[in-house]
């Protein structure tokens, strides 16, 4: 009997665990980051100069063709469905902005490793690509901020924060093996275990911010229409060019007909 008792406490005791908000909290946290560690201790390992030649070689690959092609497609159905069809969903929106943002993955790696070479000596500021670069990356950031800010106008950051994260996180990782090629040869542990630090870090944030809403203020009134004997108006002050200015409603009667009684009394 004892011992029931013992392992129906300890029972209760860990659900109500789960529901204090803040070891829930604490516990997501640490989901979120044990997955970013495991994201960037096992993420491959391929360190590769960033030349403008191989940039040119990697731009021109099949591989990379095929995946422009088909973003460009999604990116316009999308787009057409958001301006003519009205549809702000928010997956449609991070959507937008996720496809946008493996441009600006690919964009800033390759700016920044052809300027890093330039600096060390070995000039890539003169090859077209790098300026290509540099425009894809100026323009997807713009556009990207611009859905970004208007999926933040229409819902809640508990909701676009998390949604956006695994859109972005996902975008980045296709485009990083797609482009750069970054998982070729890697072992198959590694792919497993980076794509599961993933799933934690998913996880994470969306329990972290799953039960957090948005504080709504709420005025308390009173509703004079529901009270009996009350008598709601549409103008609170009369229109100062009719006749009735300046009297007092419903009440206006009742008092001249009591001064006209004080009169002849």
């Amino acid at each position: 009997m004892g011992w029931k008792q013992l392992r129906a406490s300890e029972t209760l005791g860990f659900q109500q665990t789960l529901y204090d908000p803040l070891e829930f909290c604490i516990m997501c946290m640490t989901l979120a980051f044990a997955g970013t560690y495991l994201l960037v201790n096992f993420a491959p390992n391929v360190t590769q100069a960033i030349s403008a030649r191989t940039v040119q070689y990697y731009f021109v690959g099949w591989q990379f063709l095929v995946y422009v092609i088909l973003e460009i497609l999604v990116f316009c159905i999308l787009l057409y469905f958001h301006k003519r069809k009205g549809m702000k969903h928010i997956v449609v929106l991070l959507t937008l902005v996720a496809l946008l943002a493996s441009l600006t993955v690919i964009s800033v790696k390759a700016v920044s490793g052809m300027i890093t070479l330039s600096v060390t000596g070995k000039m890539q500021l003169t090859y077209a690509i790098f300026y290509i670069m540099l425009v894809i990356m100026i323009a997807s950031c713009v556009f990207q901020v611009k859905f970004l800010n208007q999926a933040t106008e229409l819902y809640t950051m508990t909701t676009v924060v998390p949604v956006n994260h695994v859109f972005f996180t996902t975008s980045a990782i296709i485009a990083g093996i797609i482009f750069y090629q970054e998982f070729l040869g890697a072992a198959f542990l590694t792919v497993f275990i980076y794509l599961f630090g993933c799933f934690l870090s998913f996880l994470g944030v969306f329990l972290v911010t799953r039960n957090r809403e948005k504080e709504h203020l709420q005025q308390s009134f009173v509703d004079l229409g529901d009270i009996p004997g009350k008598q709601m108006l549409d103008k609170v002050q009369p229109d100062s060019n009719g006749l009735s200015y300046g009297t007092l409603p419903d009440g206006g009667d009742s008092t001249r007909g009591q001064c006209g009684e004080k009169k002849e009394s």
